[in-house]
């Protein structure tokens, strides 16, 4: 008998709790910086050394930080259904945590890519990204094609190569669970609603939502501990 399938759409939520700042907080500023700065096509083209210095940072976060319970129970989910995560996190804490099948919409941060490459001009391909771990990069260091290293991360005002996939995933799931995104950044705000009519979605969110869907149910909690509450719902029977 086949499996059930369960998407698991996830942002800056899961991760915090491993003590990654959130994407954008209240100030409109992300770790000091105006987001169009660091985090746009126009911010690269403006002042490429500033974001590269971003994203070395953030790679040196990145190595001094581990998974945390919200990140192992969502790969333990594996152990019973057919899971695909499909997360807006360009951290490496879900692949740690033991997931195996993981849609990054927004890129990977221990990922470089030559500038000129990965785009709409080749179809969007990725055999010129590579994994730098958690090393830096800096202006001047180029890719074996010549062109300069960027970060494999998509910024405000490129597309989103992987947005089809992770709406095919959602359109196949049973179950839908979204943690730890507000559900504001477009497109992947949007996608819990190619969900299937008679597919219930759980959002695991410690403030109140904005949207209104007969199929959601809110678990009004952080998300580690929301995920145990989860986990309590789906083996009692949905």
């Amino acid at each position: 008998m086949a499996r059930r399938k369960i998407v698991v759409l996830t942002g800056a939520g899961v991760s915090a709790e491993s003590g990654i700042s959130t994407f954008r907080d209240t100030n409109g500023l992300w770790e000091n910086f105006k987001v169009e700065d660091v985090a746009s096509i126009e911010g690269w083209y403006r002042n490429p050394s500033l974001v590269l210095d971003f994203y070395n940072a953030r790679r040196a976060q990145l190595a001094d930080v581990r998974p945390n319970a919200a990140h192992l129970a969502i790969a333990s989910l594996e152990d019973e259904y057919d899971v695909t995560v499909v997360t807006q996190n360009v951290d490496n804490l879900h692949e740690r945590a033991g997931s195996t099948r993981i849609i990054h919409l927004h890129g990977e941060l221990t990922k470089v890519r030559p500038e000129n490459c990965c785009n709409d001009m080749d179809g969007f391909s990725e055999e010129t990204v590579f994994d730098i771990g958690c090393d830096a990069i800096a202006l001047g260091d180029k890719a074996p094609n010549g062109a300069q290293l960027r970060p494999h991360i998509v910024w405000f005002g490129e597309a989103v190569p992987k947005i089809d996939a992770a709406i095919d995933a959602v359109e196949a799931a049973d179950i839908v669970l979204i943690v730890g995104t507000s559900l504001q950044v477009y497109p992947a705000a949007g996608l819990y609603r190619y969900a299937k009519m008679s597919s219930p979605i759980y959002i695991i969110d410690p403030n109140d939502v904005s949207v209104r869907d007969s199929r959601i149910t809110h678990i009004k909690d952080v998300a580690t501990r929301g995920m145990e509450t989860f986990k309590n719902i789906i083996k009692s029977g949905i």
